[in-house]
């Protein structure tokens, strides 16, 4: 049996292959994925908002990178469960353990999110 030879990119090659692949994965989100798509709707008038505020720079940042913690957790979220769906579509205690814990962690995300958001406004 022949062995195949993979042949890896380097250098701008690289760089530039690794922004299509996330360009198409966003892509894929924002069209399939609900729950990105619902979250993405509630970060861009929030986004909107916390400019609107006039907030120190600092506290805007915190304010859009709590939103973004929200988005990659939705992005790791959806790859556990389209990996645990490709290895099967059948009931696996293991399996559903994995999708929990990918809800766990949007979950805390958004409890994030409502800290940093209820501290920022708080002290304003």
């Amino acid at each position: 049996m022949q062995q195949e030879i993979l042949v890896k990119r380097t250098g701008v090659r690289r760089v530039l292959y690794t922004f299509v692949h996330s360009y198409n994965g966003i892509k894929w989100l924002c069209t399939h994925e609900t729950a990105f798509q619902q979250e993405l709707l509630l970060f861009l008038p929030l986004t909107v908002f916390a400019f609107w505020l006039d907030l120190p720079a600092l506290h805007t940042l915190l304010l859009l990178l709590s939103m973004l913690f929200v988005l990659f957790a939705e992005m790791v979220n959806t790859a556990i469960e389209t990996v645990v769906d490709r290895i099967s579509l059948e009931y696996h205690p293991l399996s559903g353990i994995a999708k929990n814990i990918g809800s766990a962690l949007v979950m805390f995300s958004f409890i994030g999110l409502c800290l940093v958001w209820g501290v920022v406004l708080w002290i304003r």
